[in-house]
């Protein structure tokens, strides 16, 4: 990834990139949302252990960063017997992507404040007498003395 934003803007980019980009995702993240959106079906962990070829405790970590981004939902199961089961499959597109603008909106507005900030603070500074400033306008005449 690059480190700028003038680099990122720079690179070719795909859609994907915005999982990683937005939400902070890691590959495995990727590849079990991946694995999910491809399902005719809601997956256990387990299943998506298997397809990813991963342990079920690092599948599970990755799936709990995808339910925290938003990604996934989660059902649960209720067996007849008693007792119950977990099962996971993909928040609906058009929400994620509603929710992306919307971060990307308060992050946009966040930046322009930094920006305004950035000007108000250096733009002070300009305009502040220093005693060099003091010192050249005398030398030049173009100071004014009042009686």
């Amino acid at each position: 990834m690059a480190d700028s934003m003038a680099e990122q803007l720079q690179q070719e980019m795909v859609c994907e990139g915005l999982l990683e980009c937005i939400h902070g995702l890691k590959r495995l993240d990727k590849e079990c949302y991946r694995v999910l959106v491809e399902s005719d079906e809601p997956l256990t962990i387990d299943a998506v252990a298997d397809r990813v070829d991963r342990e079920r405790s690092t599948a599970y970590r990755s799936i709990q960063r995808l339910l925290e981004s938003g990604l996934l939902q989660k059902e649960q199961i209720n067996y007849d017997q008693g007792g119950y089961y977990h099962v996971y499959y993909p928040t609906d597109p058009t929400q994620i992507a509603n929710d992306m603008q919307r971060t990307i909106n308060d992050w946009y507005a966040k930046m322009s404040q930094l920006i305004q900030a950035f000007e108000d603070k250096y733009d002070q500074a300009e305009t502040v007498d220093t005693p060099e400033t003091d010192d050249r306008t005398a030398a030049s005449g173009d100071a004014t003395t009042v009686e």
